[in-house]
């Protein structure tokens, strides 16, 4: 009876540790995000600063509502967890392709920080590529089906 017991306490601490790692999976995606679903979503109210901001840098302000729809679209998609490795992808990239248009000033500190961030989201987003969104999203249920 004893092999029994612990054989089920055993199952039981595997499914709730596994249920922790799902639900820290999910807010990892959400706080990975959540930087560009507030910034898309500011881009709004600070349509012509941004604008004129990109074209100070030689990119076309008028790329700014592509810029804003796919920042706050991406976001969304990453959060609920649907065709996550190909946004986490494009994600990734563009990210990368903003830390060397907008951020490569190196002998400005602060520019250089904002360089290694967005490399770092980057490089998050790429775990995302190769590992999924996990349990918790809309790909799980797919795969499921």
């Amino acid at each position: 009876m004893n092999t029994n017991n612990s054989i089920l306490e055993a199952n039981a601490m595997q499914a709730t540790s596994k249920t922790f790692s799902n639900a820290v999976e999910l807010f990892g995606r959400i706080l990975l995000v959540a930087i560009f679903l507030l910034s898309g979503l500011g881009k709004l109210s600070a349509y012509e600063q941004t604008a004129g901001y990109m074209s100070a840098f030689g990119i076309p302000g008028a790329l700014l509502p592509f810029v804003i729809g796919f920042e706050v679209l991406a976001s969304i998609a990453i959060i609920i967890g649907w065709q996550v490795r190909a946004t986490s992808l494009l994600l990734a990239g563009f990210t990368f392709l903003s830390a060397l248009l907008f951020h490569f000033d190196f002998a400005d500190q602060t520019q250089m920080v904002m360089f290694l961030k967005n490399v770092s989201i980057s490089g998050a987003f790429l775990l995302l590529v190769v590992h999924g969104a996990g349990k918790f999203s809309l790909d799980a249920r797919k795969i499921n089906r």
